[in-house]
């Protein structure tokens, strides 16, 4: 049974359990959650949050694609079933009531936070077009710590492994058990010091 510091609220058929604000207590600080959505409703997901003025991030990749008289471009999530909202606790219920918004990624029973920087990150591996970019759910043990020091992701930092005979250089979301990787030449990479303390 919720205590004091938490309220039921009953939207349709769910109820919701959400952490009340105390009075004379500040909004905590946006941070990026991750919520699930239906399928292939990622983009209605993105548009109606940017509606209700809710900042969010939906990662897209172009991909060519056949039809039967004609071959076409087009934008295509890059994790699917997931988009990614920047908020405070005040938008918490509201991002929970958008259409075919399913859930919140959870974490150790917690809405799973993703730091900035990954974010960051993320967006900077999709802004450039030299290198493709992929996901994985796969269990990678950790790799060497490099940073990118050409191409347009220079000064990306993350890990690299060998993998199918090429440097593939990776970002790991622990908090929702994530890689998004990209094959680099070895001469766009340096190895990060360990810092011996």
């Amino acid at each position: 049974m919720p205590d004091g510091k938490y309220q039921c609220i009953q939207t349709g058929k769910i109820t919701y359990t959400v952490i009340k604000k105390e009075m004379g207590q500040p909004d905590v600080a946006k941070v990026w959650h991750v919520v699930y959505t239906r399928s292939r409703a990622e983009k209605k997901v993105h548009a109606a949050l940017s509606t209700n003025q809710i900042e969010s991030f939906l990662p897209l990749q172009k991909q060519l694609r056949q039809w039967n008289d004609r071959k076409r471009w087009v934008e295509v999530p890059l994790l699917t079933g997931y988009c990614f909202v920047h908020i405070g606790r005040k938008e918490y219920l509201k991002v929970l009531q958008t259409p075919n918004v399913l859930s919140y990624v959870m974490f150790e029973k917690k809405p799973a936070v993703v730091p900035d920087r990954d974010i960051d990150y993320l967006k900077q591996m999709l802004r450039q077009s030299d290198f493709k970019v992929s996901v994985s759910f796969d269990s990678y043990h950790p790799g060497e710590k490099v940073e990118i020091i050409k191409s347009p992701l220079m000064g990306l930092r993350g890990e690299l492994i060998k993998a199918h005979g090429k440097q593939r250089f990776f970002i790991r979301l622990h908090s929702i058990n994530t890689i998004f990787f990209a094959d680099i030449p070895a001469e766009f990479l340096t190895a990060i010091p360990t810092v011996i303390i």
